[in-house]
């Protein structure tokens, strides 16, 4: 009864909101995200960021990898910015950012597990990201999900190396080695 009352949103507009609002649309409701994330989190998203690009490029690999802020339109209700988006198929790619599904995920928790743990899972789940990560900093550990008939979860800590599925496991992450 309440989602009937509340105002729904398109991508147009969430495009049409002042630059540098921070916020995203799923199912067609903006969320306001949270300042800027603590120092941990961005430590996390850089170095995680730098392994997948350096993989990438000693590969000579074709995807691409991409920190927040990113744009990633799912749905004309639904447009995210995660914190690592890759996108292997480089028609995905637009000048805004990414339409479709990146192939991987990552989200490093902030305040607000639910966003992370509920909507983003679900959604995610719904538009067929292949992984998708969460790396909570507070509990040491980081959730996979991989895409199967449904999502196929997988918990480590940051002491396990994990490996990294869309890449069939040629390319592993250890958060603790990144932490040192």
């Amino acid at each position: 009864m309440l989602a009937e009352k509340l105002e729904r949103f398109t991508k147009e507009d969430y495009y049409a909101l002042p630059e540098g609002t921070n916020s995203e649309l799923i199912n067609g409701l903006i969320y306001d995200m949270s300042p800027a994330p603590l120092r941990i989190h961005q430590k996390l998203v850089g170095k995680i960021y730098h392994t997948i690009e350096g993989f990438i490029e000693k590969n000579n690999g074709k995807c691409e990898v991409y920190p927040a802020p990113f744009d990633v339109e799912l749905a004309e209700d639904s447009v995210v910015q995660p914190d690592i988006s890759v996108i292997c198929d480089p028609g995905k790619l637009t000048d805004k950012g990414c339409s479709g599904a990146p192939d991987w995920v990552i989200e490093v928790t902030s305040s607000n597990y639910a966003h992370d743990y509920v909507y983003k899972l679900q959604l995610y789940y719904t538009y067929n990201v292949r992984e998708y990560w969460i790396v909570n900093p507070d509990r040491k550990t980081v959730t996979v999900y991989r895409l199967s008939e449904n999502y196929i979860s997988t918990p480590y800590t940051f002491e396990d190396t994990i490996p990294v599925g869309i890449y069939e496991n040629k390319l592993e992450i250890n958060i603790s080695e990144m932490l040192k």
